[in-house]
């Protein structure tokens, strides 16, 4: 069986998009027009009714019963029968979207990082085939076994990822991180022991920056570096992924490839995404020098730019000593895999990567570790994390990164 190609399929899920798109502009048409034939008809049910009595404020049982047997007729045509099947299958056609597009995204994560994904994309392929045909329930029934396969594969991945490390072993557990340079140790917390990978810098000898591929705001298209080119052209000794962004392949990101929404400030001191970001909700860090800071939303920071770097990212870990993470249902964060931070203790600045967690366990590896602060990174196929060499990834090209610098 010939499988079609990532452009196919994406060209494919566009095509079916648009004209479900159509659909959905015509049953919202067809429907305000019913709801003004209701109006005008009760209003003229009304209005002959109270013509013909003089009880203007008092509608006998005779009359009440009329008019509700006129409003069921009204209800019982057949456009309204039909506009309440269209709007079971618009409910139909955006849970499978939903469902394909982000099966599709998480099949192209796990190619990214070298797994085998002939199966799933075969039973994609099958599932994209029933939605031609608007067999939404077979469609749903393939995406959702699809799915348990992608994390079945995660989770092989995310338990493979696990460095090999002689104090990386249960036995020599530590909650204590390193005070400068990189370890890999077990963390030992009451979810579980989790093995992490962690680059110590102390400010005082460290600047922290932020770079960017673009040298500036940028919607589409928009460059990305290898995290060992943003290391080598600062002259950094460490490094780790920065934001969330839109990755080329993802069919979600047409018309926005590569870009990213969140705060930004570069070493370069140019503000990245300022005018959306006003009102941001989302945490952020800024690196000064001597001085590390997290903010809960980054619309508490202005514009400065006397600082070194500010990144904002999602969501907030630690704050103030005490997990400030609740657990969420989007499986992005559920799953378990590579999570990546930034933390601090004091005027220490940690980076580093946490591994076969999800989003919960890493607040809990961050707390048992002491961290002050610790917020989110982007991870999956986007992790990497550089200390004399890649100690994680490569993974795919980034848009922005974190890095240390000696002074």
């Amino acid at each position: 069986m010939k499988l079609p190609s990532s452009f196919q399929i994406h060209r494919q899920l566009q095509i079916f998009w648009k004209e479900e798109h159509r659909q959905i502009v015509i049953f919202f048409a067809t429907s305000i027009g019913i709801v003004l034939v209701s109006l005008v008809s009760i209003s003229l049910i009304f209005g002959i009714k109270y013509q013909q009595t003089t009880r203007e404020l008092r509608l006998s049982e005779k009359e009440k019963s009329l008019i509700t047997k006129e409003f069921l007729a009204l209800k019982n045509q057949d456009q309204f029968k039909r506009n309440e099947t269209l709007q079971a299958t618009i409910s139909a056609i955006e849970k499978t979207y939903s469902q394909s597009i982000q099966a599709y995204q998480d099949i192209l994560d796990l190619q990214d990082q070298k797994v085998d994904t002939t199966d799933d994309m075969k039973l994609f392929t099958e599932s994209l085939s029933y939605l031609s045909k608007r067999n939404y329930s077979s469609a749903s029934a393939d995406l959702t076994l699809l799915t348990a396969s992608i994390q079945s594969e995660q989770a092989k991945l995310a338990a493979a990822s696990i460095p090999s490390a002689p104090n990386a072993q249960p036995s020599s557990q530590s909650n204590t991180p390193p005070g400068s340079g990189y370890n890999v140790q077990s963390v030992g917390t009451d979810r579980g022991n989790f093995t992490v990978s962690i680059i110590a810098a102390d400010l005082g000898s460290t600047k922290v920056i932020v770079d960017t591929a673009s040298s500036g705001d940028c919607g589409n298209n928009c460059p990305t570096l290898p995290l060992s080119d943003y290391v080598s052209r600062s002259g950094a000794y460490a490094g780790i992924n920065g934001t969330f962004f839109c990755p080329t392949e993802y069919p979600s990101c047409a018309g926005k490839t590569n870009s990213f929404d969140l705060l930004v400030m570069n070493k370069n001191k140019i503000y990245f995404n300022s005018s959306n970001n006003v009102y941001s909700t989302n945490p952020a860090v800024i690196f000064g020098n001597g001085f590390i800071r997290f903010v809960g939303q980054a619309l508490q920071w202005g514009r400065d730019t006397s600082v070194d770097g500010v990144l904002s990212n999602f969501p907030l870990l630690v704050a103030g000593n005490n997990i400030a993470y609740s657990d969420s249902n989007d499986a992005k964060f559920t799953n378990k895999g590579t999570r990546n931070f930034v933390a601090n203790r004091g005027n220490t600045v940690y980076i580093g990567v946490i591994y076969n967690a999800n989003m919960t366990d890493a607040a809990y590896v961050l707390k048992a570790l002491g961290m002050e602060n610790a917020m989110n990174l982007d991870e999956g196929g986007s992790t990497a994390l550089w200390y004399s060499g890649y100690k994680a990834g490569p993974g795919r090209n980034i848009p922005n990164a974190i890095l240390f610098v000696r002074k």
